[in-house]
């Protein structure tokens, strides 16, 4: 490392939380120097010279590390896309102002959204520092691969894709069915790039097959986030090898999904309903881009990037009602959580966590009883619900060293950080890109943790890892 004491570091982070909070009273400003705020955290602790970074491998091979992609994808969400929200709020659409001739007056509104923006950035700053905190100089490697080649990589993607596509339609099965789905995608991806790289038949054959498989998948469920996560994989792991490609498409692939995505996925919802199929969907959503109706894409793609992208709406909601119509929920919502670890087999009357968790989604009219929308909260937001500003400090600073915390031991249990980070950390733990709220999340993170030393103890016991000897 560039520097074993963070403690510098640590307080510049803090500098735009103090700017945007003394400009309290300038609701617009201070919104925008809390916007920019995360964008100066992003810069400080991954691109300039006072970054600490570990040196064990260069910053392009170490990128699915959570200083960088977990922060990326939980403070670009939680803090960056917030910024159409704000956009429509003051009267402007695709940076085009809409209210011709009306001057824009400040309202409670735009109070809110400038304070749960500082919020989000008090909750960015806190993040990395807990990331910082507990980020090892060097890990103690337990354990190393017993083959030269990666072909166990193979028949682990094969067997835990399996097991987990299985355990999916088994009700009592699914905590487990996604991070073993998870493993075998991550898997698939590692062996597709090697297989490119090498010209290895074999490796890019499973791998493009079972990846491709699960992509295709994933554009039939009408969710836009599988799609999203599997094009996040693919072009990390690709990146190590072919930076300056990655980088060059980034923007065109972040700009024709954020423009053709939501009007796709509208469309693939018809079959939600049963009358056509999901394919049937597909194919009507490709006839509607085609279609070149660009005032009803921009129209959807507007509502989508300032109420669905970003959830800075719902934690407005939330500020406004807690606590001056409902007091702080203080334990409440973390003894729900703990309760949620309990296995229902040991507890048949446990209560229902969807059930618990949209309780107070529906007590601060977020959303309507009679909606089928699950507007689930988020860490930020429940850690406000639970304690207010403090809460939000304290808990993501706990939530940046537990995530740097899983990452660390994956690798040194794992043998490094291809298996370790890169497929293990990044797919049992991938719920903590963006985080959930506590109820699921607590239980995520509990059970992924027992996932994670079964995986090692039965890899271990086939001889696939062997000890380290210093």
């Amino acid at each position: 490392m560039q520097n074993n004491n963070p403690t510098k570091l640590i307080l510049t982070l803090y500098l735009p939380v103090l700017i945007c909070y003394v400009l309290v009273n300038s609701p617009i400003v201070s919104y925008f120097v809390a916007w920019f705020g995360s964008l100066f955290i992003f810069y400080t602790t991954i691109l300039s010279p006072a970054a600490i970074i570990k040196q064990d491998l260069p910053i392009h091979k170490q990128i699915m590390r959570p200083i960088f992609l977990t922060q990326l994808i939980f403070a670009g969400f939680m803090c960056v896309t917030s910024l159409f929200y704000f956009l429509d709020h003051l009267g402007y659409r695709y940076l085009t102002e809409v209210n011709y001739g009306a001057q824009f007056k400040e309202s409670e509104q735009t109070a809110l959204i400038a304070s749960c923006q500082r919020m989000s950035l008090l909750a960015h700053a806190a993040l990395v520092t807990g990331i910082l905190l507990v980020q090892k100089n060097k890990l103690s490697i337990k354990t190393e691969k017993t083959f030269d080649n990666d072909d166990f990589l193979i028949w682990l993607s094969i067997i835990v894709f399996g097991i987990g596509s299985l355990a999916q339609r088994v009700s009592g099965l699914s905590q487990i069915s996604l991070p073993l789905t998870l493993i075998g995608i991550s898997c698939a991806a590692v062996l597709f790039v090697k297989g490119f790289n090498s010209k290895n038949i074999k490796y890019l054959g499973i791998g493009a097959t079972i990846f491709i498989i699960n992509f295709l998948h994933a554009s039939l469920s009408g969710y836009k986030e599988p799609i999203i996560i599997n094009i996040i994989v693919i072009a990390c792991v690709f990146f190590p090898y072919y930076k300056k490609l990655i980088l060059y498409l980034a923007i065109p692939v972040a700009y024709v999904l954020l423009y053709f995505l939501p009007t796709y996925n509208n469309t693939v919802r018809q079959s939600w309903s049963g009358e056509v199929s999901a394919e049937e969907a597909q194919t009507q959503a490709f006839e509607n881009l085609n279609s070149k109706n660009e005032e009803q894409i921009e129209e959807t793609n507007w509502g989508f990037l300032t109420r669905r992208l970003s959830e800075i709406e719902m934690f407005t909601q939330f500020v406004d009602y807690v606590p001056s119509h409902h007091p702080f929920y203080e334990w409440e919502i973390i003894g729900n959580s703990l309760d949620g670890l309990i296995p229902r087999v040991l507890w048949p009357s446990k209560p229902n966590m969807e059930t618990l968790s949209m309780e107070r989604v529906y007590d601060a009219g977020v959303a309507s009883k009679m909606s089928a929308v699950s507007a689930k909260t988020r860490p930020i937001v429940d850690a406000y619900l639970s304690f207010g500003i403090t809460g939000v400090f304290f808990f993501m600073l706990l939530y940046g060293m537990l995530v740097q915390h899983l990452s660390d031991k994956a690798e040194e249990i794992f043998g490094g950080y291809e298996l370790g980070c890169v497929i293990m950390f990044n797919s049992i733990f991938q719920g903590m890109w963006r985080g959930n709220n506590f109820e699921f999340m607590f239980n995520n993170i509990f059970w992924g943790y027992v996932i994670m030393w079964i995986l090692f103890s039965l890899l271990r016991t086939i001889k696939v890892l062997k000890p380290t000897f210093d």
